[in-house]
Parts: structure tokens; C-alpha cells; sequence
């Protein structure tokens, strides 16, 4: 028996979670949906049937659950998350709010596994993830000393609002959501400045890929950009290595590795594009070449769905790896 709630069911992350376990055909007893008292009443369709969002409160909490796939924000997650794992279940969360808590797991299935000393997982950063699944593959064969990313952030990051701001500026309206146009704009600029002038975006990437590859001392840095693009980030990395391979010795790394799909063609215009890895749950990798400016350095072009890979597929798959960890 077993009985699994997604939390923030009627959000955009949400409602992919759903569509990825049923696509998955994860087994599922009993589903509960919950949302905040403003989505409560929603119907939602899951493996040919109807379920009534609810209202979540502290009395549901203990409601018997095994497994929890939070996306609600984290203050919901704060509230609520220890509450679940009090009750008994493995909760899943989406949020920014255990990320770099040394007591919470933060999983990338294909990169490290969770220890559960907490009931509480955490999923990273969107742009994390897709980061850190070649920066594992290049650590494990040459050893890395430091990683500087450029991301390039589509604006359902930001969830319904980011792409409402964005047909806003199609239509000639200002935006609502962010502080100047999207449209036909780049902003450098995601979530909160700090007082050293990084957004707190940045700092998420910084601490989180440290943390995921378990390498505290590991030089990392971040420019995070907002751009015009519906669906999908693109991240420039600039990659130090312990050693010097080739750039040929790079494309097949990544060629053999199941967990990348290389693109990397130029001559024949073939290289990730957000528009090609939307939709998709694969990481794209290419425009791979050596950074002549610095010693055993070299350029990676990274694209993944951020709604998927960056989000409620790595939260799926989590949900996998525990469940055949239990199993087996």
C-alpha cells in the first residue's frame, strides 16, 4: 500500500508531477492532491480519474502518507514538511527552503544518493541540476578545481506569473511580475540582490553544486540572466579540470555517458537550443572547446526543460530511486 500526496498540485510544477507519475506509471495505492485554500476545489485528472484538490492543513499532515512531492513555495514547505516527516513520510520538496540545511539531502539521482539521516529531501535549483549532472561525469574522469556558469532562465521559472509578463510585453503591457520588460530583454537579475551585489539565485548555484558533488572547497561562480524564452534554460559553463584531455576525449565522455545527450555538430549547425530540449527530459550538452585563456579550462553549452529535468522529473525520479532502494 502505498499512499503519496503532491502538494501544490495545481501549479505548473505540480501538475507536471502528476503527468510524470502517471507517465511513469509510478505505483500509487492512494493520491491526495492539496493546495493553498484559494485552489482548494479544483478537479484534476490522473489515470482516468477525477480528484478534488484540498486545502492543506496541519490536521492532514497526518494523513498516513509514505511519500509527499512538495511544490507549494517554502514558506509552505517550512510549515509544512516537518510536519509530514513527523508523521511518518519521505517528503520531496521543491523549494529553495532546505537546500543548504546540512541536515536535508539535495538530490540529483544521476550525481548522488540520499543518506535519510532526515525524512526531508530537497530538489535543487533548476539550473543546478542541469549543471552539475557533466560537471559529475568531468569529476569523476579529470577532477575539477573550479566551474563559472552563465545561465540563460526561461520565464516559466518563474511559474504562471514569468510567463504572463512575457505575453504581457507581446501585447505592449508592462510586466507585473518583474521589475522591467522581458520581452525583447534580458534581465540580469533573478530573486533578491545581496549586499555583495550576487542575486540569491546565484548564491543557490554556488552553494548547491558544492554541496551536491561533495566538494565544499570547490570554486564556483554565477551570473543567473532572465531571457524571452517561454520554456526550457541554457547555461554556459566555463570548467576547470585537473588534467588536460582533448576536446575529442571530452564529446566521447559525454557520448557514452547514458545521462547526457551530446549535440555537438557545428559545421552542420547542430548544438542544445532551448527550443529543442522543451518538452524533453534529457540534458543536452555541446559546443564543447577548449578555454585557451586558462590552463586545462573548457567551454560547455548545457539546455534542459527546467519544468522537467529542472524540476518535477528530477523530483519523479528521486521518488524512483527510493522506491527501488526499498524495494531492492
Amino acid at each position: 500500500m502505498v499512499k503519496i500526496a503532491v502538494v501544490g498540485a495545481t501549479g505548473l510544477v505540480g501538475r507536471k508531477m502528476m503527468e510524470l507519475l502517471e507517465k511513469k506509471d509510478i505505483r500509487i495505492d492512494e493520491l491526495v492532491l492539496f493546495s493553498s485554500k484559494r485552489s482548494a476545489g479544483t478537479a484534476l485528472s490522473f489515470k482516468n480519474e477525477t480528484y478534488l484538490v484540498e486545502e492543506l492543513t496541519e490536521e492532514k499532515t497526518d494523513g498516513g502518507f509514505d511519500y509527499v512531492l512538495m511544490s507549494a513555495g517554502g514558506s509552505t514547505s517550512l510549515k509544512f514538511s516537518p510536519l509530514f516527516e513527523q508523521n511518518g513520510a519521505i517528503v520531496i520538496d521543491n523549494s529553495s527552503a532546505f537546500r543548504v540545511d546540512p541536515s536535508i539531502d539535495l538530490i540529483v539521482p544521476e550525481v548522488n544518493k540520499p543518506t535519510l539521516n532526515r525524512k526531508i529531501i530537497a530538489n535543487p535549483n533548476c539550473s543546478t541540476i542541469q549543471s552539475v549532472i557533466p560537471l559529475k561525469i568531468l569529476e569523476d574522469a579529470y577532477g575539477i578545481s573550479r566551474a563559472s556558469y552563465t545561465t540563460y532562465q526561461a520565464v516559466s521559472g518563474s511559474g504562471v506569473k514569468g510567463i504572463e509578463d512575457l505575453k504581457r510585453g507581446e501585447n505592449g503591457e508592462e510586466p507585473v511580475n518583474y521589475p522591467h520588460p522581458i520581452y525583447n530583454n534580458a534581465l540580469p537579475h533573478i530573486d533578491v540582490f545581496g549586499e555583495d551585489g550576487y542575486t540569491k539565485e546565484e548564491v543557490k548555484m554556488i552553494e548547491e553544486t558544492r554541496k551536491i558533488l561533495g566538494l565544499p572547497e570547490l570554486k564556483v561562480t554565477a551570473t543567473c540572466v532572465r531571457v524571452p524564452v517561454e520554456n526550457s534554460h541554457a547555461v554556459a559553463i566555463n570548467i576547470t579540470l585537473n588534467s588536460a584531455p582533448t576536446v575529442a576525449e571530452l564529446k566521447h565522455l559525454f557520448d557514452q555517458n547514458e545521462h547526457v545527450v551530446l549535440q555537438d555538430d557545428p559545421k552542420n549547425n547542430l548544438y542544445p537550443m532551448q527550443l529543442t530540449s522543451s518538452g524533453k527530459e534529457e540534458v543536452f550538452i555541446g559546443r564543447i572547446r577548449k578555454d585557451d585563456s586558462f590552463e586545462n579550462t573548457y567551454h560547455l553549452w548545457v539546455t534542459s526543460d527546467n519544468l522537467l529535468k529542472g524540476a518535477a522529473l528530477n523530483a519523479v525520479q528521486i521518488l524512483q530511486q527510493l522506491m527501488n532502494t526499498k524495494e531492492g
